[in-house]
C-alpha cells in the first residue's frame, strides 16, 4: 500500500447546502480518509458538513455578507488582526474579501505548523497567501471548478448604467488576484475539460498544466427511490435565485409559456430573495402560484424531492461541472438542460439522458419540457440511461484516486 498522505484541504466557504464546494470538501474528505489518507479541513463560515473521521478546524471571518447580516455593524468590536482590517476595508469597498483574506489566515496559520502536512489542497480560495506558501516550498495543489471570470462576464450582460457595471467589477475584482495566484502554485486541477479551456483563456496557463479529475456524485446516497409517485406537471431545479449564471429567470420565463398549454409546477431547491430579480420575475411573469422554492433540506429530502419530479431542469447559462446534473441523473431522473459549459460533458449525448438546448432560450426551454412531459415511455428511458451514466463515470471513489496522484505528482516537484 502507497504511503499515507497527511492532506490540509482548504475552502473559504463550505456548508453543502450553499453550494457546490461544500458538496466537493464533503465527499472528497470523506474518500480520502476511506484510501487511507488522513485529512483536516481548514474553513471559514459557513462550515462545512464532514463525515466521520475528518479533522475540522475553523478559520473565522468576520462574516460580513452572513445573516443576520449583511454589513454588520458590530464588525469593529471583532478586528483584532491586519487581515480583519483588511476585510473590512474591502467589504467597504464594495469588493468581495473572502478569498484574499481566507488565504492571509491560511498562509499564517500553516507557516506556524512547519511540516505538519504533506499537502496543501485549496478549493478555489486563490488568495495571495496561499502563492507566498508554495513560494516556501510547500506542496500547493489547486482545484478551480471554473474560472470566476465567467462569473463577471455573465453579471454584466444587459447592465447598461455604468455605476452599476463599476460595482459589479468592483465586487469581482479577486478574480484578477486569483488569475495573478494560479500560475505560482504548483499543480492546478479542474472537473471538466470545458473548465480547462477557460482557465486556459482566462487565467492564461497553459492548458498543458490543468488537469482534469471530474466531479462525482455519491451514488449510494443519490439514488431513484421507486416507492415514490411522480406528481404530474412537477419540475425541479436547483438555483441560486439571483445568480445571473444559473438562469433561473429563464427558466421561469419558460414555465410561463408552458402554462399556456398545461398545469405544471416548478420546485426550486434554493433560496428566494423577495427583494430580488427573481421575485421580481416571478411576479412579472405571473408564476407564483406554479413556483415553490425551498432550502436547508437534507440529502436524504432531496432524494425523496427528486422521486417526486417527471424531470429536472438545468437552465444554466454556465457550468464548470454541473452537480444537480449528476444529482439528478443518479436519481434516475430525465432532464431539460442547456449547453452552457460542462453541462453536455456531464450529461451525455444529446437525447441520452437530457435534451440540451442553447443557453438564454427560453422558448427552446419550454419546448424541450413539453416533449418530455408528453412522453413518458421516454422520460423512463432517459432516467434509467442517466442512473448508468452517474454510476459508470462519476464516482467520488474515482475521483479521490485521480486527486491523490495528482498530490504525489506535486510531492515529486517540491
Amino acid at each position: 500500500m502507497a504511503e499515507s498522505l497527511r492532506v490540509a484541504l482548504l475552502s473559504y466557504r463550505a456548508d453543502p447546502r450553499c453550494g457546490g464546494q461544500g458538496v466537493y470538501v464533503r465527499n472528497l474528505s470523506r474518500e480520502l480518509r476511506d484510501l487511507g489518507h488522513r485529512v483536516t479541513v481548514f474553513a471559514g463560515p459557513p462550515y462545512p458538513e464532514l463525515d466521520a473521521g475528518i479533522a475540522f478546524e475553523a478559520v473565522p471571518s468576520l462574516e460580513l455578507y452572513l445573516a443576520p447580516g449583511p454589513f454588520k455593524r458590530r464588525a469593529w468590536a471583532h478586528i483584532r488582526t491586519r487581515t480583519d482590517v483588511l476585510e473590512f476595508w474591502e467589504m467597504m469597498g464594495g469588493r468581495f474579501p473572502e478569498p484574499l483574506t481566507f488565504g492571509r489566515r491560511m498562509r499564517d496559520r500553516l507557516r506556524a505548523r512547519p511540516g505538519e502536512f504533506d499537502v496543501v489542497h485549496d478549493n478555489q480560495s486563490l488568495g495571495h497567501g496561499l502563492a507566498d506558501l508554495a513560494a516556501d516550498g510547500i506542496p500547493v495543489v489547486a482545484t478551480i471548478h471554473h474560472p470566476i471570470h465567467v462569473d463577471l462576464e455573465v453579471a454584466l450582460v444587459g447592465v447598461e448604467d455604468e455605476r452599476f457595471r463599476t460595482a459589479i467589477r468592483r465586487w469581482y475584482a479577486f478574480a484578477e488576484m486569483q488569475a495573478a495566484v494560479a500560475p505560482q502554485l504548483t499543480r492546478l486541477l479542474t472537473v471538466s475539460e470545458s473548465s480547462r479551456r477557460d482557465i486556459a483563456r482566462h487565467l492564461h496557463v497553459p492548458e498543458a498544466q490543468v488537469h482534469v479529475v471530474h466531479n462525482a456524485v455519491d451514488v449510494a446516497r443519490w439514488v431513484p427511490r421507486p416507492g415514490i409517485v411522480r406528481r404530474p406537471g412537477r419540475i425541479i431545479t436547483t438555483a441560486s435565485a439571483d445568480v445571473p449564471l444559473k438562469g433561473l429567470t429563464h427558466l421561469l420565463e419558460a414555465v410561463a409559456k408552458v402554462r399556456t398549454e398545461r398545469d405544471v409546477e416548478l420546485v426550486v431547491v434554493g433560496r428566494l430573495n423577495e427583494l430580488g430579480p427573481t421575485a421580481e420575475a416571478i411576479d412579472r411573469l405571473g408564476v407564483r402560484d406554479a413556483v415553490t422554492f425551498t432550502h436547508g433540506i437534507t440529502d436524504d429530502e432531496f432524494v425523496d424531492l427528486y422521486a417526486t419530479a417527471e424531470l429536472a431542469a438545468v437552465p444554466s447559462l454556465y457550468e464548470g461541472f454541473s452537480l444537480p446534473a449528476a444529482e439528478a441523473m443518479a436519481c434516475g431522473v430525465p432532464l431539460v438542460a442547456t449547453t452552457g459549459g460542462a453541462v453536455p460533458e456531464v450529461v451525455g449525448p444529446d437525447g441520452e439522458a437530457a435534451l440540451l438546448v442553447p443557453p438564454a432560450d427560453a422558448g427552446a426551454l419550454a419546448a424541450a419540457m413539453v416533449e418530455l412531459l408528453d412522453d413518458p415511455a421516454r422520460r423512463e428511458r432517459m432516467g434509467a440511461a442517466g442512473r448508468r451514466r452517474a454510476v459508470e463515470r462519476f464516482s467520488w471513489s474515482r475521483a479521490a484516486r485521480e486527486t491523490v496522484a495528482h498530490y504525489r505528482a506535486a510531492l515529486l516537484r517540491t
